[in-house]
């Protein structure tokens, strides 16, 4: 787990804001806010290699058995590495630990769609088993 608050972390999450707001319609931005992000209901993750913020991803608690991703965002410079993938397993994972039998896509539908239908059809693995030879999810 990761402080949303740390500079890095929000000048991340400012460029995904920002993002959104430039390839979605108004009314279909979902992004969380700091406010949002800080809500008891979230727990937000960061992808680090060597100290350097290379990801972020939150799950957000809708009720005892439903999660929804949320705030997922991959530095530009370390797209096409697998982070996202990997924090997509991560934050999949936790929701399986916490008992969610749903985990909904959130506001960046058809990026999280492409990047599941790219997972392989096996068993979910242990955080440290699904991010080998991949250190740096906090």
């Amino acid at each position: 787990m990761d402080d949303p608050r740390a500079d890095d972390v929000r000048k991340l999450l400012q460029r995904h804001l920002a993002f959104a707001r430039a390839n979605t319609p108004p009314e279909g931005v979902h992004a969380l806010d700091m406010d949002g992000l800080l809500d008891p209901a979230v727990t937000f993750f960061s992808f680090r290699r060597d100290g350097e913020l290379l990801g972020v991803g939150a799950l957000k608690q809708l009720d005892r058995h439903h999660g929804e991703l949320k705030s997922m965002h991959t530095a530009q410079a370390a797209r096409g590495r697998g982070i996202g993938r990997a924090m997509l397993d991560h934050l999949i994972g936790v929701a399986r630990e916490r008992g969610c039998l749903r985990v909904s896509l959130g506001e960046r539908r058809i990026q999280a769609v492409r990047a599941v239908r790219r997972l392989p059809p096996k068993p979910h693995q242990h955080l440290h088993d699904a991010v080998a030879g991949r250190p740096g999810l906090t």
